[in-house]
């Protein structure tokens, strides 16, 4: 007999995995309610007319195409099933295919709805999301994105909120963050300034890897992509600004003083993070230019938010863009958003062993089955116990002891309730402690006020 599986690059969820997966989702969608963010769901599939086109030659080629249903042959030539062109097979084969984002589907949705939306509009969406890619440690075909968008206003008192409900969010996890911007338009001031504007996206990949790989192999494939050794030796002290935030900006306003974008760049920087210190973040700031973050697709502010206390990529990610429904025929309607990545964070509290016993807590109280009449009693004592949103169970057979308390035992159940033929007399139930075995004889509401406590 053949053994089942699932996908590579899926998972399955254990009831305890769920549990603190849950925990992270509640806690960003509370923060978000906080903010006066509004949630909207778009489906698992659109329209690949919808996807295509949009994530580049290599995104669409990560796109999980659904096969038409019925006779998908019907149209299709002998001649074209006998070139094995796959591309245009599926074409043929598939009108529709798994979302791969959330902010495509989202823009979809703002033009498709333009009419009953009012600007700005604050959405946000916790769903998942489908990638084609080769699955590897710390990357799924199958994960979670927890979106929050503002679109329909330029003002930077939005980026402003994001960085607090970053901040918020991270401050209830208990997980010490550094939340790391920059904006696009000072790095297409420093392409500007040392003469390679042309190259700004070749500039800000190798930058971007200084982390990684250090300056001198920064430096060599700046030379690989044909930046010019005068360049090269203009960006090194920008690369390697240091100080306080009010530092850097000074030193930029210098640096940048013969380019407009870039001293844009830098005026809305220090707009956001000037403001920000005043409401006295629980987490720090940086201004850190080798952030990059997707240049093609953002055009102002970006942010990127790192763990302190373990090592693991950005955990958060987000920027602003100009043109989100442009694509849709919707010109215009500029945007800013950030997506906190639940699978790393879930690793992080993992790590950090940051989980709250209450958000991880199943089942609080067990009866013990005796039998019917005891079952009996159990069931109307559950009712009170239940309404006083006590988390219990009856164990639904009248099975021997040992089984019941092993059940006990194997899902962490702290506390067991026992109604044997002294107790029914009684009308109370013997209340057990499974950490310390100490036993009392209780009413219903005194076995409520003890849990509670």
């Amino acid at each position: 007999m053949i053994k089942p599986s699932i996908p590579k690059g899926t998972r399955d969820f254990s009831p305890i995995e769920m549990a603190k997966r849950n925990y992270i989702f509640d806690t960003i969608r509370e923060v978000y309610h906080l903010f006066g963010f509004h949630q909207i769901e778009t489906p698992a599939m659109e329209n690949l007319s919808t996807l295509m086109g949009k994530y580049g030659e290599e995104g669409d080629k990560l796109l999980f195409r659904i096969q038409n249903s019925g006779d998908c042959f019907r149209g299709i030539t002998d001649e074209e099933l006998l070139s094995r062109d796959v591309a245009h097979l599926s074409a043929k084969f598939c009108e529709k295919g798994l979302r791969y984002d959330l902010t495509v589907p989202f823009a979809r949705y703002v033009v498709m709805h333009r009419e009953e939306i009012t600007f700005p509009f604050k959405r946000y969406q916790i769903q998942p999301v489908w990638r084609a890619d080769r699955p590897q440690k710390g990357r799924y075909r199958e994960f979670y994105q927890c979106d929050a968008d503002v679109v329909g206003s330029d003002s930077l008192l939005n980026e402003v909120e994001l960085m607090q409900i970053v901040d918020t969010v991270f401050t209830r996890f208990g997980v010490r963050v550094c939340i790391k911007i920059n904006n696009r338009k000072i790095l297409t001031g420093i392409a500007e300034i040392i003469g390679e504007a042309e190259r700004i996206v070749d500039i800000t990949v190798a930058i971007d890897k200084l982390d990684k790989i250090g300056l001198d192999n920064v430096n060599a494939e700046l030379r690989e992509k044909g930046v010019s050794e005068e360049a090269i030796d203009k960006l090194q002290p920008i690369i390697l600004l240091s100080g306080s935030n009010a530092e850097k900006l000074a030193t930029l306003k210098n640096v940048l003083a013969g380019s407009e974008i870039g001293l844009k760049g830098v005026e809305e920087t220090e707009y956001i993070l000037n403001t920000l210190a005043a409401l006295n973040l629980h987490n720090e700031m940086e201004l850190d230019l080798t952030l990059a973050r997707g240049l093609n697709y953002y055009t102002g502010a970006i942010f990127e938010v790192k763990a302190l206390d373990v090592q693991i990529g950005s955990i958060t990610g987000g920027g602003r863009y100009d043109n989100l429904t442009g694509v849709f025929g919707l010109s215009g309607v500029s945007g800013v958003g950030i997506s906190f990545g639940a699978d790393r964070i879930f690793d992080v509290l993992n790590q950090l062993d940051l989980y709250p016993k209450e958000a991880v807590g199943e089942t609080q109280l067990l009866f013990i089955n005796f039998g019917e009449k005891e079952a009996a009693f159990a069931m109307q004592t559950l009712l009170k116990v239940r309404a006083a949103g006590i988390r219990a169970e009856l164990f639904p057979d009248s099975s021997k002891m040992k089984k019941q308390m092993s059940y006990a035992n194997a899902h962490n159940i702290p506390f067991v309730a026992l109604i044997g033929e002294s107790e029914l007399a009684e009308g109370k139930v013997t209340l057990k402690n499974m950490a310390t075995g100490e036993q009392k004889l209780v009413s219903p509401e005194e076995l409520i006020s003890a849990l509670n406590n």
